[in-house]
């Protein structure tokens, strides 16, 4: 049960996401399936953006220019971020901060909500990577 798009927003209210799956986002990213819940528009933001995402026996690294906050639902997550390796599990927070590269990955299954900080000038990263256990 997950969130995409706003469906019903009161300038005063409570604003409602109607449910979609998770969904490999690449048919050559399989093993990795995620969803936004609240999508970061591609102008930048001044808020947060978040995501629901999955790890299937596979790893995933990126650079971004916000700081990256996952919450571990489920399994158990190990992350790289400048030379630390931490590992994870459901219940555990961890941060990159901005200007990482964070690498993340799942030996079996790991299930993340993930919060992106800030992002009010839109930048993107040039470092995606993704494989497979």
């Amino acid at each position: 049960m997950a969130y995409v798009g706003e469906v019903e927003a009161q300038p005063d209210g409570p604003r409602v996401w109607s449910r979609a799956p998770l969904t490999a986002q690449h048919p050559q990213w399989p093993r990795m399936r995620s969803r936004w819940l609240i999508a970061p528009s591609p102008e930048g933001w001044h808020d947060v953006a978040l995501s629901e995402w999955e790890l299937d026996r596979a790893g995933w690294a990126d650079l971004h220019p916000h700081t990256e906050t996952n919450l571990v639902v489920s399994g158990e997550l190990h992350v790289e971020c400048q030379g630390r390796t931490v590992v994870v599990g459901a219940g555990e927070l961890v941060q990159v901060p901005a200007g990482c590269v964070g690498r993340y990955w799942a030996p079996e299954h790991a299930r993340m909500i993930a919060v992106y900080g800030p992002n009010p000038a839109a930048e993107n990263t040039d470092v995606i990577e993704y494989w497979e256990l």
